[in-house]
């Protein structure tokens, strides 16, 4: 059986004071729309999470061992308050400079991880 995967991811968001406490008040659990929510769990993700420094902002992702990308962005494009959510979110978002013109979020490629301790 397979384990859940977690992946990492990158974003920038547009560098104004205003956009990024918009962006972040968006998110607040208050206002957070549930059916974002609904979908990102029926995609198969597990758990999420959002953090930020000065405009970038990083996610943490755990997801199902059924997850995919592709199967989550047909099912992104198949609905139609996520396709309302992503277009609010551009608003306040920007890609970084090496990500493709139809990409978002930028998987974080791991280039260290802790050695085990010596003996």
């Amino acid at each position: 059986m397979r384990k859940p995967r977690t992946y990492y991811l990158a974003l920038d968001l547009k560098d104004d004071p205003e956009a990024i406490a918009a962006y972040e008040g968006h998110h607040r659990e208050d206002r957070f729309w549930p059916e974002i929510g609904d979908s990102i769990r029926e995609a198969g993700v597990r758990d999420m999470e959002i953090y930020r420094t000065g405009n970038r902002l990083f996610m943490v992702m755990t997801v199902s061992p059924s997850f995919s990308f592709e199967k989550k962005a047909a099912l992104d494009a198949g609905n139609a308050k996520v396709r309302e959510w992503e277009s609010l979110m551009e608003r306040f978002q920007q890609r970084l400079p090496w990500t493709a013109e139809d990409g978002k979020w930028e998987r974080l490629e791991r280039i260290f991880s802790l050695p085990p301790a010596r003996p």
